[in-house]
């Protein structure tokens, strides 16, 4: 495979993100994972057996995403417009950082509005209770959002799609899914999606310490590596806990804490110790930062291919 079909399709799939984000009218395939997902958990989460039951959903279900893309793009390779096409919709279809971005602005529009408004629109991006928190809490909330979600939703994709091309990719955003949806310690998934949810923390190691190096780089603040990681590893998550102390260290700011979650309290670690105030324009810098680390990321992949030749 030559480097071109590799970095055109990577660019334009970027560029499409970059100009389009996510529209809702348009179909997208992380809705069919989810209603695939949503099926195979009626059928399968039940006694006796459940760890295994979710184990064997999670598998045939990476494995169909990985050979469906596979064998999609060895298809659409027999005539090259096929195969760009095909391949740049898919890298559009793997990341999401202009929509991560839009919806972390409209928290702050909403939030504008009234704390009932900000609170309601928080909730559509965040898994926490949302009915008890105030503005400085619903801003962390958004910041926290916004720097894992970017090795979530922009950082791990990419990485697969460079070691693996779009199947490898496709196949991280359903291990992803997954976890987003079954990978719950509650009674109802503790054991089905524990897979699912070990699964993405292995998968996930590598990108987030990338994605923390590179929120680092783009605002020339390496000296705070330390500071990274300190707090990167006091996170609940083996992996979400570094983005967010590398923002956390940017903004000089303080993040965690306890939130409730589907009804129970979970006490979270503090991630930095400056518990100030949090500004309305904040989220303009958050939102540079994640498209400059993106940008980064992106060329840096670009880079790798062109001047190493790797094939």
């Amino acid at each position: 495979m030559e480097s071109a079909t590799v970095i055109i399709p990577l660019i334009i799939g970027y560029l499409l993100d970059l100009i389009l984000g996510d529209p809702r009218w348009l179909p997208h395939p992380i809705r069919f994972f989810g209603n695939s997902i949503v099926f195979g958990e009626k059928k399968l989460n039940t006694t006796p057996y459940t760890f295994s039951k979710g184990m064997i959903l999670t598998l045939i279900l990476l494995s169909a995403t990985v050979v469906f893309f596979y064998y999609a793009q060895k298809i659409s390779a027999l005539h090259i417009i096929s195969y760009y096409l095909f391949t740049s919709i898919t890298v559009f279809y793997a990341i999401a950082n202009k929509s991560l971005i839009d919806e972390g602005k409209a928290v702050f529009e909403a939030l504008q509005e009234g704390l009932v408004q900000g609170r309601k629109r928080l909730s559509w991006i965040v898994g926490r209770e949302t009915d008890q928190l105030h503005e400085q809490e619903i801003k962390t909330a958004v910041f926290e959002t916004l720097s894992e979600n970017l090795s979530d939703g922009v950082i791990a994709p990419l990485f697969y799609y460079a070691l693996f091309g779009i199947s490898g990719a496709m196949g991280y955003k359903m291990i992803n899914t997954l976890d987003s949806m079954i990978g719950y310690k509650n009674e109802r998934y503790i054991h089905f999606g524990k897979f699912a949810a070990k699964l993405d923390d292995v998968v996930n190691y590598i990108p987030a310490r990338i994605t923390a190096f590179l929120m680092l780089l783009v605002t020339g603040q390496l000296h705070k590596i330390p500071f990274v990681l300190q707090y990167g590893k006091q996170h609940s998550s083996p992996n979400a806990g570094y983005p967010e102390a590398a923002l956390a260290a940017i903004l000089d700011c303080k993040f965690g804490g306890p939130n409730y979650y589907h009804g129970k309290l979970v006490d979270k670690p503090f991630i930095g110790h400056n518990d100030r105030m949090l500004k309305d324009d904040e989220i303009k810098t958050v939102a540079r930062i994640n498209q400059k680390v993106t940008f980064t990321f992106v060329a840096l992949i670009c880079a790798v291919y062109y001047f190493l030749g790797y094939h």
